[in-house]
């Protein structure tokens, strides 16, 4: 039986409706969606539903609703048998790959991804903090230029998501970011984009984020993961509750190394992936990585039957 390996999306993925069709569909995805209005004590279905928009573009809410139409999406999936091998999720997404492995409970991942999403965004105040996207320079020549600008202008800036070989996102202080990004073309990247993001994520600035929320891990009970749940920190298969919870500490303020996570997946033998939750975010990036690979897709009732058919016919169906 092939090995498969579950990926969870991160922020960026949300989109009003998602999680709804599943939620008609089976009474196992529409209980995680209640589950997480009661643990919120705020009518997240709602959000995620029907919006608004602006709303659900919060990151104390996106981080919530992600995490849950995700969580609806695996739970149908485990109804049906399919069980992976392996799960990794991109920064959010993380949390929703311990709740598939056990690690964490739903609720209190819920809980605490609110948290989580309320403690980034407290952490610099508006328009002191940027992202950017860097496509078609590879991640040496990012972070030499990041490093550079730093140095000189005494500000943060690092590369915060490794999304695929020429797909690099930095992050850190508003001045430092507008600095780098015409020196990433003038070095030969293609296109630098800056991204409108509420924070920036996955660098030092996240530091105070970072503190808050490593008490709140420190009080949750953390269980040994039932399948190895590959951190985006260090690309490591962690198979203990002390590594899992310590990974989702170290995060907030590191970079998320997933183009390392999909190769220590590669290289532990997975032959197929299941992208769980709303969006393709992460087929595609898997495709940019190493185009010989397969990824499926569940996010509604139309997406599951097509991954169901083609587990079937590969004979990887659990």
């Amino acid at each position: 039986m092939k090995k498969i390996a579950f990926l969870f999306p991160g922020q960026g993925s949300q989109m009003i409706g998602m999680g709804r069709d599943v939620a008609e569909h089976y009474p196992a995805a529409r209980h995680v969606f209640d589950e997480a209005d009661e643990a919120l004590r705020f009518p997240l279905t709602q959000l995620c539903w029907s919006g608004p928009d602006d709303r659900l573009k919060m990151t104390e809410v996106t981080q919530p609703a992600i995490l849950t139409a995700s969580i609806a999406a695996l739970r149908v999936l485990e109804q049906h048998g399919v069980q992976p091998s392996f799960c990794a999720g991109h920064s959010l997404g993380e949390y929703s790959a311990h709740v598939a492995a056990g690690t964490i409970t739903f609720p209190d991942a819920v809980r605490t991804v609110r948290n989580r999403g309320r403690y980034m965004q407290d952490a610099v105040p508006p328009g002191e903090g940027a992202m950017a996207a860097v496509l078609g320079l590879k991640q040496a020549d990012v972070e030499q230029v990041c490093a550079e600008i730093a140095r000189q202008s005494g500000l943060v800036l690092s590369a915060a998501n490794i999304n695929a070989p020429e797909q690099i996102v930095i992050s850190g202080a508003k001045r430092a970011v507008d600095e780098a990004m015409p020196v990433l073309k003038q070095r030969g990247a293609k296109r630098v984009i800056a991204l409108a993001v509420s924070a920036p994520f996955h660098c030092a600035l996240m530091q105070p984020a970072r503190e808050r929320l490593a008490v709140e891990l420190k009080a949750l009970e953390f269980k040994a993961p039932r399948v190895p749940v590959v951190t985006n920190v260090d690309a490591v298969a962690t198979g203990s509750a002390g590594e899992a919870r310590q990974s989702l500490i170290e995060q907030v303020t590191a970079p998320v190394l997933w183009v390392q996570v999909i190769e220590r997946l590669i290289a532990e033998r997975v032959e197929l992936f299941i992208e769980v939750g709303p969006g393709k975010v992460l087929c595609g990036l898997l495709r940019q990585i190493d185009r010989a690979q397969s990824c499926l897709q569940v996010e509604d009732e139309a997406s599951l039957q097509k991954t169901l058919e083609a587990l079937s016919v590969s004979g990887a169906r659990a």
